[in-house]
């Protein structure tokens, strides 16, 4: 079993059924939770000041600590130890997917688990998928968690 379980949530329906996951699975295998969620900060580099930037990136990191607050708190009612990090991405060379994947190598995870969209196609390409860079990077199991929204 797994004894240490990596989710990744961003606040959407299909990110609150990962999460619904990965304490069901926590649960059953008494395994610690480490929950991320990701935040992109990056910096366009030009002459001019683009007014409220530092007030955008802090909404950003508040919105992101909450989804993180609210999802601790989650697990953790319901008897689960669980650990939450913030993970902010600040330069146009780093990507959610391989920040997520390095976070679950630091903790030591067994498992990632992330919501999937389920989206084919079009919307798939150029919306890209957060959870396919995952599992394309991943050298461990990932768990694909499709949401009700998931068309």
């Amino acid at each position: 079993m797994y004894k240490k379980i990596l989710v990744a949530v961003d606040g959407s329906p299909t990110g609150e059924a990962a999460l619904e996951e990965a304490i069901r699975l926590a649960i059953a295998g008494q395994s610690d939770l480490w929950i991320v969620h990701a935040v992109e900060l990056q910096t366009v580099e030009w002459d001019g000041q683009l007014a409220g930037l530092a007030d955008l990136w802090a909404a950003f990191i508040a919105r992101g600590r909450g989804i993180l607050d609210k999802a601790l708190t989650r697990a953790i009612s319901r008897e689960v130890t669980a650990h939450s990090q913030l993970i902010e991405l600040s330069s146009l060379a780093q990507r959610i997917p391989e920040a997520i994947v390095a976070e679950a190598d630091r903790v030591g995870a067994d498992l990632i688990v992330v919501g999937t969209h389920g989206r084919r196609g079009l919307s798939r390409l150029f919306l890209g998928s957060v959870a396919e860079g995952i599992t394309r990077v991943a050298h461990l199991p990932v768990l694909l968690v499709r949401g009700k929204e998931s068309t």
